[in-house]
């Protein structure tokens, strides 16, 4: 250990300590005050950038899913069915049969995806059932729906829906298509799908299933 005889000179050693002490703290006390503002600045970015996602989230996947009914709701509205051939029928003709009505476009490659499934899992396993499965072609005409039909190598019927007058009765106009609509004997809705969705698929087939026991 060094003691310094010089009187002054111990004096300005404790000044440089001292000034070598408030050199340093005030850059450590600047440094903890911007640690801290940063901080805080990134929570409440991400505060305010999770409710913007939240909200974007809710605002392209409602909780709705663009339908304007509900499961339990009765179809009100009588539309009539129009084949490309010409021949229709209408919706109250259909009451007393389990009908499943399929939402589906030529452009729509998530119905591609869809349709087959549904041709070997719903058609072909309940057709002879007394299960009446009609594809609704949204807003294309008679030869576009005819050629679709052929192309996707399906056997239940697609209908037109030029003016999206039967898609209306049940979603919004631009909340877009694959969706399936499964209506019981007694007219009421009993099951609602969006999109492709496997395990979804899978509980509309038990639902199909269960209005057959």
């Amino acid at each position: 250990m060094h003691i310094f005889a010089n009187t002054s000179l111990s004096k300005n050693a404790t000044n440089s300590k001292q000034n070598t002490f408030t050199i340093y703290n005030l850059p450590f006390t600047t440094f903890r005050l911007s640690f801290t503002i940063y901080h805080l600045q990134f929570v409440i970015a991400l505060l305010l950038g999770g409710l913007n996602t939240a909200l974007a989230q809710t605002h392209e996947q409602p909780t709705d899913r663009g339908y304007i009914v509900k499961v339990g709701d009765k179809v009100k509205n009588n539309f009539t069915i129009t084949y490309p051939d010409g021949t229709s029928t209408t919706l109250k003709k259909l009451k007393g049969k389990v009908v499943m009505l399929q939402f589906t476009a030529s452009w729509c490659g998530v119905c591609r995806a869809e349709m087959p499934h549904i041709e070997t899992d719903i058609w072909q396993a309940y057709k002879d059932k007394g299960l009446v499965l009609i594809g609704v072609d949204y807003k294309e005409d008679a030869q576009t729906t005819t050629k679709f039909a052929k192309t996707m190598n399906i056997t239940y019927p697609l209908a037109l829906d030029l003016d999206a007058a039967i898609f209306k009765t049940f979603a919004r106009e631009d909340s877009g298509v694959t969706r399936n609509v499964l209506i019981n004997r007694k007219g009421k809705i009993v099951f609602l799908t969006r999109l492709y969705d496997t395990t979804e698929f899978a509980n509309l087939v038990a639902a199909i299933d269960k209005q057959f026991k």
